[in-house]
């Protein structure tokens, strides 16, 4: 079910209701109520696939019951956690990657003389957002066998923290210790909090249905006619773009959080303005949260982290951009998106450059004019990046770069994005960043409100899907 649908503007007052309704008449029955839902959300794509969702959650419920019995942790919780390990990422893998490293053997046997015949490939429809809840249950698992957490005994507890409907399929990656708690406690519906869930929900709206989805057909047309375009549109194409994934992603994050808050919880902030980055160190600071602290927490820290030598260290940046660019898709342009970023962010990482983001401009008396040229560098170089990511295949988003690069003459088309909807985005979101949950209540937030609910309405039409659902 789309967050932008008619089924959801439905669904969304119908569960809304119910469950401050039974809250009043037994506090226990607000999990079930919220499972329930859940899973009529996620049913909607394809029910068979809740069946997925329910191994994961069956398995790694009473694997991490095990651990807080278990008193041998080298043999027994070991094998328990591996379990865990290879059936998430067995199905995961199975789901998402099994037909690329099928056809990547097909090719390399080939390009060596072998004949073999391309059909090999299976017909296996991806799980909308299998990625997010796979990794979900993982680090639930992963920290009770670590100590770090104690494992929930009510299987309807451990199964709505799996499959919470605002981050199901697309994020945040929720942790369990601040989910879980909120989930075991009893929920009071506050008026505030569910005002500052609407305005979240309505400039999520306002990114996704007015900009993402606007600027959509023109990024297909450019990505799509690439070869017949100058470097100037196609420049503005990796700019588009860069705006269009960010409105569609982040969109979709604020629209989680704020459905949260309508229901009593307090999810993580997945973006926080990653286009005002002054370097590639801090834009992944403030870029889809949610994976790079997972993936720091379970892949780069257990790797040594900085702890060990320095080549070492690189080795384990390097690792976690790659597995990144893979989380993504199974597609060497995400891999090459990974390795593009891990050559930026490491010489940062050598330099020791994570806390010096201002550094410089405090050395400068031009600091504002400095800081500035360091936000455009970050924005060009990270949306020469996303060439790589929106290309369909390595040779294209080559090609593109390439003609990108031939001709930087100002483009004498697709100017009017710019003005109609980037432009006031951009200027929204700057002084949106102090108040990133837009928590504040004052009379010219409504006006805001009401102009954003006016322009979705005026550009709602035909249900776009999220572009991370395919993740």
């Amino acid at each position: 079910m789309l967050f932008n649908s008619i089924e959801f503007l439905i669904f969304l007052p119908v569960t809304f209701s119910v469950y401050w309704f039974v809250k009043f008449r037994h506090p226990s029955l607000q999990n079930l109520m919220i499972l329930i839902s859940s899973y009529i959300f996620y049913g909607f794509w394809d029910p068979r696939f809740l069946l997925l969702i329910l191994i994961s959650t069956i398995i790694d419920f009473f694997i991490a019951r095990q651990f807080s019995i278990s008193r041998n942790i080298i043999k027994t919780d070991k094998i328990l956690l591996s379990i865990s390990v290879l059936v998430n990422l067995g199905i995961l893998g199975t789901f998402k990657y099994l037909n690329f490293f099928i056809g990547s053997f097909v090719e390399l046997m080939n390009s060596m003389g072998f004949r073999i015949e391309s059909s090999l490939t299976l017909d296996i429809i991806l799980p909308v957002g299998i990625s997010f809840y796979t990794f979900q249950t993982l680090s639930y698992t992963i920290d009770a066998y670590h100590r770090k957490l104690k494992p929930t005994n009510s299987f309807i507890e451990f199964a709505t923290y799996v499959s919470f409907f605002p981050q199901l399929v697309a994020g945040p990656i929720e942790r369990a210790s601040n989910l879980l708690p909120q989930i075991s406690s009893n929920r009071i519906f506050n008026s505030k909090n569910a005002f500052q869930g609407l305005r979240l929900i309505i400039f999520g709206m306002f990114k996704k249905v007015v900009i993402a989805d606007s600027l959509a057909p023109i990024v297909d047309q450019i990505f799509g006619n690439y070869h017949e375009l100058n470097g100037g549109v196609l420049f503005l194409g990796a700019f588009y773009f860069a705006f269009q994934i960010y409105c569609d992603f982040s969109g979709y994050s604020d629209i989680a959080i704020g459905l949260a808050k309508l229901f009593g919880f307090e999810i993580m902030s997945n973006f926080r303005f990653p286009y005002f980055s002054r370097n590639i160190s801090e834009f992944w600071r403030k870029w889809h949260i949610s994976l790079s602290t997972w993936f720091r927490d379970y892949i780069y820290i257990p790797l040594g982290g900085s702890r060990v030598s320095t080549l070492r260290s690189v080795g384990n940046v390097f690792t976690v951009f790659l597995l990144s660019g893979l989380w993504h898709g199974a597609n060497l342009t995400f891999l090459a998106w990974g390795l593009f970023h891990s050559l930026l962010f490491i010489p940062e990482f050598l330099l020791k450059n994570f806390n010096s983001a201002g550094w410089s401009a405090m050395n400068f008396k031009n600091s504002r004019i400095l800081e500035i040229f360091q936000i455009l560098k970050t924005f060009v170089l990270v949306s020469i990046g996303w060439v790589f990511f929106r290309s369909p295949t390595i040779s294209d988003s080559f090609q593109y770069l390439k003609r990108m690069f031939m001709e930087l003459e100002l483009p004498n088309t697709f100017r009017s994005p710019m003005v109609m909807y980037i432009i006031p985005f951009i200027v929204l979101d700057f002084f949106h960043r102090k108040d990133e949950r837009l928590s504040s209540l004052r009379p010219i937030d409504l006006v805001e409100c009401y102009i954003l609910v006016y322009l979705i309405i005026l550009f709602f039409g035909q249900e776009a899907s999220f572009i991370y659902f395919q993740f």
